[in-house]
């Protein structure tokens, strides 16, 4: 599981050392609010991630959605007081670099699995 390795701690790490950059809620550019810009970037990188691994089965792509139901979970817990705020510039740019982040966590369990 992706969760369970050391790359998913520091993400969450991560996030966790980005969140005086939530605090902030000036300069909305989207017209999104954090939660709905946190829910299509990882969207789309497990749907670019399923795409690319074309070889992977239909469990692996059942496990891999309840992985990122958890990782959601997560991210939510941690950012709960400001998902309904609407995303800055900055905010969305560190959003969408935590989503290829996870989307480079679940490519390298797919490598190792299909090792």
């Amino acid at each position: 599981m992706v969760t369970d390795k050391p790359g998913y701690e520091h993400l969450i790490q991560f996030l966790t050392e980005n969140l005086a950059l939530f605090e902030r809620g000036d300069n909305s550019t989207s017209g999104k609010t954090l939660g709905e810009v946190l829910e299509e970037a990882i969207a789309e990188q497990i749907i670019q991630l399923c795409t690319q691994h074309t070889e992977l089965e239909m469990n692996h792509r059942s496990l891999i959605v309840r992985e990122v139901d958890g990782i959601m979970y997560d991210f939510q817990e941690v950012l709960a007081s400001v998902l309904s705020r609407p995303a800055t510039a900055q905010q969305t740019e560190l959003i969408q670099e935590v989503a290829l982040l996870i989307k480079n966590l679940f490519d390298n369990a797919i490598a190792d699995l299909m090792d």
